[in-house]
């Protein structure tokens, strides 16, 4: 499947794919032939590449289980807001959720680790990291509650500073601005670290939140940015990159291993070969987002990342941090992104 530009969608063609996508096609057998009929949300606007891969890999697990699991996509957090979404996978109202690493770490510490204030600068210490130790370590931690990691990590993407009226160019421009993060322990320190007024929002409420000027900004990859139309109420964005932020598709422990274990090797397979070519549309949206958005009216500011990165480590921000997730998780931390403290 081609994946469209974000950037180019009508309001029109939205709406019409957000209608569409929950009825994931036309079944190869009836739905009542289904062993299996499990729920898939995401927070996430249809036309994001979070939704097309996923939907792409539900129907292949559907063809090669014969229509023995029938997943069904909730897009656009349409059972609920991520916090609640994240309860509700955890309870087994939904069997499957995908959530960025900041947000799971309100239930799971050590996801947030990567997170941590300007420790990737590229995707390939990203993905050695993911890929590698850390991630096995991660997954390991997940392990311990209700869910499950079951496939790889997917990308989120750099975090951008989006904001409707201050120019942020340097550190001394967050001081005192409101900015909205996602309720996420990690990216509040980090603009309190700043000097920034981060509020906790989730994520559905975030356009009417930057509309009636709630707060002065947000951050969010660019992907995120264009796809939630973010352009329309926001003027500049200033390409920090202050994070980088990946999505875990999760799934209920219990009705995961309720599945045959043959269902389960292919439900791990098809979403691990989703998550790689989900991984691949997020970098190159990533480069082509910046003309699309350009062209809409939202004004781009290249920064110093480096200045950025210097003023938190005048702070005590990354020693509270590694002293929080203790030394076994900042050392995978620092074997991919260096060092960081």
């Amino acid at each position: 499947m081609t994946v469209s530009k974000p950037g180019r969608i009508s309001r029109r063609s939205l709406l019409l794919a957000a209608s569409a996508v929950p009825l994931c096609g036309i079944l190869t057998r009836p739905a009542s032939a289904a062993e299996f009929v499990y729920k898939f949300a995401t927070g996430q606007d249809p036309t994001h590449p979070v939704n097309i891969r996923a939907q792409e890999a539900i129907d292949r697990i559907r063809e090669a289980t014969s229509g023995r699991l029938e997943i069904r996509l909730f897009p656009a957090n349409q059972l609920g807001s991520d916090t609640e979404l994240l309860t509700q996978v955890r309870s087994g109202g939904v069997e499957f959720f995908n959530q960025s690493s900041s947000i799971l770490a309100t239930l799971v510490p050590s996801a947030g680790i990567v997170n941590t204030g300007f420790a990737f600068g590229d995707y390939e210490s990203v993905w050695k990291a993911m890929d590698g130790d850390l991630g096995t370590y991660i997954r390991a931690q997940i392990a311990k509650t209700p869910i499950m990691a079951v496939s790889k990590a997917w990308d989120n993407g750099f975090r951008q500073v989006t904001s409707s009226g201050r120019e942020v160019r340097t550190p001394d421009d967050l001081k005192n601005f409101q900015i909205r993060v996602p309720p996420a322990p990690l990216l509040t320190s980090l603009f309190k670290a700043l000097g920034a007024g981060p509020t906790p929002i989730n994520f559905n409420e975030v356009y009417s939140a930057l509309q009636t000027k709630v707060v002065d900004g947000q951050e969010n990859p660019l992907p995120i940015i264009a796809t939630a139309r973010l352009y329309e109420v926001q003027s500049t964005c200033s390409l920090t990159g202050h994070v980088w932020d990946g999505y875990w598709i999760l799934g209920n422990k219990r009705a995961f291993e309720r599945l045959p274990k043959d269902v389960q090797e292919i439900v791990t397979r098809e979403l691990d070969r989703s998550a790689v070519d989900q991984r691949a549309d997020i970098a190159k949206l990533s480069q082509s987002l910046r003309n699309d958005l350009s062209a809409k009216g939202l004004k781009f500011i290249d920064v110093d990342r480096a200045a950025f990165r210097q003023g938190l480590a005048k702070t005590s921000f990354y020693g509270d941090w590694k002293a929080k997730f203790g030394e076994e998780a900042w050392s995978q931390l620092e074997k991919a992104a260096g060092q960081l403290s």
